[in-house]
């Protein structure tokens, strides 16, 4: 195995975050020489080296963010499995190789300061990137293809490069997760038509950044898994087929590894005879296929689930920005506050131009579901003149999945607002003929709450009780001779809930308006946002489970509060590398849960409106039936 054979290990593997303080000697000079007024710092090489680490980081999170920007290139990706968890954290430290160049870029400069004392490096020279291109297709070319060639042999590969190949999806990451033995190699690769010009008097500082950036950035693209060099620039130019590789390419050769190990050009390939003939024919369907304008060649989900953004700082939470944040639970973090206001201005400007997009996919048992977002946050649907506005988004999204052959499309949280489109029956009511299933998904949501109750449950103490959850919550336990104290303002809504209860069950529901009526009863379930005032009303041990958005704070010590109604996908999803909010990974919301069980059941009903207290115990048993398990989360302040 890899992880056994010598060089194998990054010698900083076990440190976690704590590598970056690698970079300390050289962010040391720099803050030093800063503090000196600065004058010398453009002399510094290690002011550079660190500059160049940023640059690099940066070309690598641009190619990733792309690549995640779905609406941008799903169409034209390469293998259409999703980037799942394991693979992320496979890759997580992808970065280790900039610590590695640092220093040996660090080395390289001590080495060569009797030389620069005499010889100083000029800022541009053109002749130096000629003479780069000739070091680089004489002897880097041809020393990549060798070397990778060599580490696919079975002694090599078993125990170095296996590790590259063990990531089922290609992304801009996988280009540098490999071992360290194989990164010690890549320095004479990417160093001697560096080393070369400046032998020759040719370097320069342009050419420094613009060869290591252009390396960065051609090795991203090849492993994109998005097709983005059009097959008509080869058509018109059939000999750029032998200088440049294309994402297409190389994927190959992550599917028959006897092919396609070239860097960059193709040309090394032809010569080895190890080009594999599929190459430009693939390219070309792929390159059809996503300039297709009706888009009849490509996979069209089975499932929608139509989420909005939260709020603006879990705006961020998305794999396009940063794909290790967003396989995680969404929480707070300190570097969401320098980017905040520009998240702001992103998010205004979705509200003035966006149309809802794809943020994120996975495959379940054959079919293909996305996630869709409105381009809106959740403060916007409090603002009465944005409503009319928010529905039409909504539509849009609805009879685009109607257009394109969608199942089941499953609304969230509040684009199902019942003061917003009733549910979805606004949509349902406008376009009688959809082909396409609404559903809000709250059946389930009402299901997971109900059976997270104690068993012997004799009495509960329900806020939002006159909502649509609240309403199905309250006629299912009275069903179950369960005593509900309802809190509501309003007689005539709790007496229309009331009179839906069968008549030897209308007793078990009662109407309370203070929350001291509760000062008795431990088993809270909050459909309404309570303050810290308004909890102190329940007795010590009591436990909140919660229907409400956002969650209520966890104020009581002496308490435990339930998560929001949640389910644990099937173990045998795939692709799945997004966490949904704050859930923990492989977690959905009911909602989201509700429309996995009615796309999986082949329902053919729309579930808008009030909830349908009979289907609950039905919906419930088939989330059961499909793998689907309750989450059940407890937690104390």
């Amino acid at each position: 195995m890899a992880s056994a054979a010598f060089l194998s290990r990054w010698p900083w593997q076990n440190w976690g975050n704590y590598k970056y303080l690698l970079y300390g000697p050289f962010a040391g000079e720099v803050i030093w020489l800063w503090m000196q007024g600065g004058q010398r710092l453009m002399e510094s090489w290690c002011f550079h080296i660190l500059l160049l680490c940023s640059l690099r980081a940066l070309v690598h999170q641009l190619w990733t963010s792309y690549s995640k920007m779905h609406f941008l290139s799903l169409s034209r990706r390469i293998v259409h499995q999703g980037v799942d968890f394991k693979q992320i954290d496979q890759e997580w430290h992808w970065d280790n190789f900039l610590i590695l160049q640092a220093f040996a870029g660090g080395v390289a400069c001590l080495l060569a300061l009797p030389w620069l004392d005499h010889h100083h490096l000029p800022v541009w020279d053109w002749t130096g990137f000629i003479a780069a291109g000739i070091f680089h297709a004489v002897v880097a070319e041809p020393l990549f293809y060798v070397l990778h060639r060599c580490f696919h042999g079975d002694f090599l590969f078993t125990r170095y490069h296996s590790l590259h190949h063990s990531s089922p999806v290609l992304q801009p990451s996988t280009a540098e997760h490999g071992s360290f033995l194989e990164h010690l190699l890549m320095i004479p690769v990417m160093g001697i038509p560096l080393l070369g010009p400046c032998l020759i008097g040719r370097g320069s500082i342009a050419l420094i950044y613009g060869y290591i950036l252009t390396f960065d950035f051609l090795r991203c693209m090849s492993h994109c898994n998005t097709e983005v060099l059009p097959h008509q620039i080869f058509e018109a130019l059939p000999c750029l087929r032998y200088l440049i590789n294309t994402p297409t390419y190389h994927s190959i050769h992550h599917e028959d590894k006897a092919s396609n190990f070239c860097l960059f050009m193709p040309l090394f390939d032809f010569l080895g005879n190890t080009l594999n003939p599929r190459s430009w024919q693939l390219h070309r369907q792929i390159s059809l296929n996503a300039d297709d304008p009706t888009g009849k060649k490509r996979r069209v989900p089975d499932f929608v689930f139509l989420a909005h953004i939260v709020d603006i700082s879990a705006a961020v939470h998305t794999p396009f920005l940063y794909q290790s944040f967003a396989s995680l639970p969404y929480r707070s973090r300190l570097f969401i506050i320098p980017v905040w206001p520009a998240t702001l201005l992103v998010t205004m400007m979705m509200w003035a131009w966006a149309k809802p997009f794809t943020v994120s996919f996975y495959h379940l048992r054959g079919m293909l579901h996305h996630t869709w977002v409105v381009p809106r946050a959740g403060y916007q649907y409090f603002l009465p003149f944005a409503t009319k506005g928010i529905n039409k988004q909504i539509e849009m999204a609805i009879l685009k999945a109607d257009r394109l052959g969608v199942k089941v499309l499953s609304l969230a949280a509040l684009n199902k607002n019942e003061s917003l489109n009733g549910g979805g029956v606004l949509f349902v009511n406008k376009h009688p003929n959809l082909r396409v299933r609404i559903v809000h998904g709250n059946t389930l949501t009402a299901a997971v709450i109900l059976h997270d109750l104690p068993r012997n449950v004799k009495e509960v103490f329900l806020t939002g009780a006159t909502s649509k959850l609240g309403r199905a919550i309250a006629l299912y336990l009275s069903r179950r001779r369960v005593r509900v104290m309802m809190l509501t303002l309003s007689t005539e809504r709790f007496l229309k809930i009331q009179k839906e209860a069968p008549a030897d069950c209308q007793r078990y529901l009662v109407q309370v308006t203070k929350y001291q009526a509760a000062k008795n009863c431990k088993t809270w379930i909050v459909g309404k946002w309570i303050t810290p005032r308004e909890q102190s009303w329940a007795p010590a041990g009591t436990h909140f489970h919660q229907f409400v958005v956002p969650p209520i704070l966890s104020f009581r010590r002496d308490c435990t509060y339930g998560d929001l109604a949640a389910m644990k996908l099937p173990a045998d999803v795939q692709g799945l590398g997004v966490c949904e909010y704050t859930m923990e990974r492989g977690v959905v919301h009911a909602c989201h849960a509700g429309g996995v069980v009615h796309s999986l059941e082949g329902w053919t009903h729309h579930e808008v409106g009030a909830i349908d207290v009979d289907r609950i115990d039905i919906v419930w048993q088939a989330a059961l039936k499909h793998g689907l398990k309750p989450v059940s989360s407890t937690h104390t302040s």
